[in-house]
């Protein structure tokens, strides 16, 4: 059972939430300030966390950078493109505009939650014309073998992980540092313009998008 963490100081809100989670089989922890969250977070992990901004004490942006290796949904009624974009970078995995949709708020839990506990890796992945195999660390386009160094070898994997997300510089850092250590964010360009490179040479097109102010994602539409 996965535990989730509401951080809203509004208690109609809180409880709304918490009885939802609760019928579709999730257990809550619930704060309802800054401060409260961080002691709560020093005794118990979640699995995965709903932040409030407006709180009392520490605000959901002073709370955000001490809340590590957990994905953190951002639920706020900012609606500011510059500061979405500004947490999407800075440890938030997601940002959810309120009002919003509770059936669209427990579908993008369960991707985050698939995103961090994923099922046992397939031997090969397979993303378009794009063909991963993990075992033999080979990686083919239409059936034409690309070399790829491992550090672009990490990033394609992540990528095709998560073929319909963005995925942000410091998240891609984070997630690829267990492959790669060596990559840092100054390189990461880098890396991701020379395996752009490579794979359209191989197939004729772009397979990875940039996305303007949060990272990359996978492309791999056209045929």
């Amino acid at each position: 059972m996965y535990t989730i963490l509401i951080i809203d100081d509004d208690p109609d809100i809180n409880n709304m939430l918490a009885e939802l989670l609760e019928k579709e089989g999730y257990r809550t922890l619930r704060a309802y300030s800054g401060t409260e969250a961080e002691l709560l977070l020093s005794m118990q992990t979640p699995d995965l966390i709903l932040l409030d901004l407006m709180l009392p004490g520490l605000s959901g942006e002073e709370l955000l950078p001490l809340i590590k290796g957990l994905p953190v949904l951002v639920l706020s009624a900012k609606t500011d493109m510059e500061h979405k974009i500004n947490l999407l970078n800075h440890g938030a995995c997601d940002y959810i505009t309120k009002p919003f949709d509770t059936r669209e708020l427990l579908a993008r839990i369960a991707v985050w939650l698939r995103a961090s506990f994923p099922a046992p890796l397939s031997p090969t992945l397979h993303c378009g014309d794009l063909t991963l195999d993990t075992a033999a660390r080979s990686v083919s386009v239409s059936g034409t073998p690309v070399k790829l160094t491992r550090t672009e070898y990490a990033i394609l994997k992540l990528l095709m992980q998560n073929p319909m997300q963005a995925i942000s510089k410091s998240a891609m850092l984070d997630r690829i540092s267990e492959d790669t250590p060596d990559c840092t964010e100054s390189s990461l360009k880098v890396h991701v313009s020379h395996l752009r490179g490579k794979l359209q040479k191989a197939g004729g097109q772009d397979y990875i998008e940039s996305v303007w102010g949060i990272g990359f994602q996978l492309n791999f539409t056209k045929s």
